[in-house]
Order: structure tokens, then C-alpha cells, then sequence
């Protein structure tokens, strides 16, 4: 009986959750939501637009330091392997490199906002 009971509740927030997804966005419709694509560019317009290099490259150095932060994570479990010495030194390793690539593109003036 309980089972029922809890089917029938989940089938009711489903449904709800569905009306609620349809119904909510018509209540205030705006130019930006009635276009294909809410990125904030003109779907319309043209696709050669001038792109900044400088936020590209920012781009590609967040995504290097969000693949360290992936890389390291499970390093405070290294305790608990019989070699824990091994994986601190990989990490080292990888935290040196970064670090040198941070330097080298601080001193090609990849940071650098303003020319």
C-alpha cells in the first residue's frame, strides 16, 4: 500500500513539475527567450564576428586549473596506500609544471588584460 502511495505522489510531482515547466515561461515572454539560443548573441545576425583571443586564452588556462584541481583530488587519500610517498611526488610534479606554465604565460603577457 505504502508502495502505491509513494508511486502515485511521485506521478503527481512529475506532473506538476511539467505543468509548472510549460506554464511558467509564457507568463512574461521576452525577445531573448523567444530566440533559439539564449547565449546573448543574434541568431540572426553574422556568424564572423570578431572573437577575443585574451578570453580564449583565459578560457584555456581555467580549464588547465580545473583539470589540476581533477588531478589532485583524491591526493589526501594517498595516505592509505603502502606508498603514499609516490603519489605526493606525482603530484609535485604536477603542481610544479603548472606553476612554471603559470610563470611563463604571466611573462608573455597572456594575463594581461589591457594592451
Amino acid at each position: 500500500m505504502t508502495l502505491l502511495l509513494m508511486l502515485f505522489t511521485t506521478l503527481f510531482i512529475v506532473i506538476l513539475l511539467i505543468f509548472l515547466s510549460f506554464w511558467l515561461p509564457q507568463i512574461n515572454p521576452d525577445v531573448e527567450k523567444l530566440s533559439p539560443y539564449e547565449c546573448g548573441f543574434d541568431p540572426l545576425g553574422s556568424a564572423r564576428l570578431p572573437f577575443s583571443l585574451r578570453f580564449f586564452l583565459v578560457a584555456i588556462l581555467f580549464l588547465l586549473f580545473d583539470l589540476e584541481i581533477a588531478l589532485l583530488l583524491p591526493t589526501p587519500w594517498t595516505i592509505n596506500l603502502s606508498l603514499p610517498t609516490t603519489t605526493i611526488y606525482w603530484a609535485s610534479i604536477i603542481i610544479t609544471l603548472l606553476i612554471i606554465g603559470l610563470i611563463y604565460e604571466w611573462l608573455q603577457g597572456g594575463l594581461d588584460w589591457a594592451e
